[in-house]
């Protein structure tokens, strides 16, 4: 029996601001292969060429693109990570849960391209923790929004037939471990 790839594809998910980046780079030094957010690297191009497509100015625009990015991604993880084990920061369902967070309509072919394109059903979703919470130039979001969006990708996770493993508050090196005995 063929493995699908897929089965290798890991999803750290959550709202803003709950250490999602800084797990990933734990799970990066301890050999795996990580695959980055492609919000932020949206909000940062735009910022930098002074455009539209952010979540401040124009939410469908930039939804699109977060869409498009992560579906891109996906699809043009190396070949060479086929039997390895490859984590996501967030995956194309985050782009599906923001629009609808947003009102923003999604089409038919988003909602089959997301399926087309699975992870393995274990997805890691770290909970809203108020003590590492902050804001920056990038993550605007209220501490209410970070609870709210929390709620809304374990919904839309939920919805599609995926497994949450909630991350438990810990140290880094302590959520690393967690991870990793779970997958």
């Amino acid at each position: 029996m063929i493995k699908d790839k897929f089965q290798n594809y890991f999803v750290i998910t959550g709202g803003p601001g709950v250490g999602k980046t800084t797990l990933l780079n734990k799970l990066k030094n301890t050999g795996n292969h990580i695959i980055p957010e492609d919000a932020r690297h949206i909000i940062q191009q735009q910022i930098q060429i002074n455009g539209e497509a952010l979540p401040w100015k124009n939410k469908t625009l930039y939804a699109e693109l977060m869409f498009k990015a992560s579906l891109e991604t996906y699809q043009n993880v190396n070949i060479d990570a086929f039997d390895k084990t490859v984590f996501f920061d967030r995956g194309i369902l985050d782009s599906i849960c923001y629009m609808e967070m947003e009102k923003i309509s999604i089409s038919d072919e988003m909602l089959t391209i997301a399926r087309l394109h699975p992870y393995n059903e274990k997805v890691f979703i770290l909970p809203p923790w108020l003590e590492i919470y902050e804001q920056d130039s990038e993550r605007k979001q209220s501490w209410e929004t970070a609870e709210y969006t929390f709620d809304q990708m374990r919904k839309t996770y939920l919805n599609f037939g995926y497994k949450l493993i909630e991350v438990p508050r810990a140290t880094p090196e302590e959520r690393c471990e967690f991870v990793l005995n779970n997958i």
